[in-house]
């Protein structure tokens, strides 16, 4: 993967509001470093992770805090902003976004609205209730935002094995996914299936999930085509190696993967986000066809 190194981070789709957060100890702590937690605390955190719609957050609204954005465009404007991981991770949006401006109407005959990326650090108010780093990065269709705390990645490659860079665009694409799915009323419809049918509930969440995994393989089959405001080309470069980073990811955090690193039987009925090989396939599906037309993990059942 290479970014183009003219092409301009645009750091009006973040919002920064790294060490203005209060997580009220809501969430679970990301056991970085040996904390608190330990591996069960990894696993509740992953499984969280990549989840759209805020489960696991307090229903509480917290009156979310308002970011500063001064340092980070600072940043992004030097001469070394692409070795910043913010800055990085404000191009990988842009890039996201600017693929959905276009996919969003061609597929599905819809306009596409923005969405923020909100910065975090330890803890966040959002429309959805109080977050801490914990829950791992969600979108929160409260808001129409996705929030993250940029240290997840140190727990994919320290603790998961998912040390590839790829990693990161893989899992902002998956949150936007789900900002596609809110946008679509897809995620709404599934909410409401399963208050009708709450046996099927998990198997609900597993389908949003795979869409979201495919929607993110469509991207990055797409995403060398993606330009900022003034047409310069976001991406120069991805290769074989970083697709097969994302689907490394993909596998590394599927529900049974999860559960057999954490010494705990593997039970498909209590998985919320599919299994290693159905992560795999559907970020496959996405990335092969490049058409998102193709993530019908519903099987037009909704």
């Amino acid at each position: 993967m290479e970014l183009n190194e003219n092409a301009r981070v645009d750091t009006s789709q973040v919002e920064d509001r790294r060490g203005s957060g209060r997580g009220g100890g809501m969430g679970i702590p990301i056991p970085i470093g040996g904390g608190r937690g330990g591996i069960v605390g990894i696993i509740v955190a992953v499984l969280v992770a990549l989840v759209g719609g805020g489960f696991g957050l307090n229903a509480m609204n917290g009156g979310a805090e308002q970011g500063d954005n001064t340092s980070l465009e600072q940043k992004c404007s030097a001469d070394d902003a692409l070795q910043q991981v913010d800055c990085r991770n404000t191009l990988y949006v842009n890039s996201i976004q600017a693929y959905w401006a276009t996919a969003l109407p061609e597929a599905f005959g819809e306009q596409y609205q923005p969405s923020r990326t909100v910065f975090f650090s330890q803890g966040v108010n959002t429309a959805c209730g109080q977050a801490d780093s914990g829950v791992g990065p969600f979108y929160c269709p409260g808001d129409d935002q996705v929030y993250i705390d940029l240290t997840f990645y140190r727990v994919l490659a320290e603790q998961l094995g998912a040390e590839g860079e790829f990693a990161q665009p893989y899992v902002l694409a998956h949150e936007y996914g789900h900002h596609v799915q809110d946008l679509l009323g897809t995620e709404a419809q599934m909410r409401r299936q399963q208050q009708r049918d709450p046996g099927n509930a998990n198997a609900l969440s597993v389908k949003l999930e795979l869409q979201a995994d495919c929607y993110a393989g469509a991207w990055a089959k797409n995403a060398t085509g993606t330009a900022d405001a003034s047409g310069q080309k976001i991406f120069t470069s991805i290769t074989e190696q970083d697709i097969a980073q994302a689907i490394d990811t993909a596998e590394k955090i599927g529900d049974d993967a999860i559960s057999e690193r954490a010494n705990r039987p593997v039970n498909p009925e209590e998985f919320t986000h599919g299994s290693s090989a159905q992560r795999k396939e559907w970020f496959t599906k996405g990335f092969e066809t490049g058409d998102p037309k193709s993530c019908d993990t519903f099987g037009g059942g909704l």
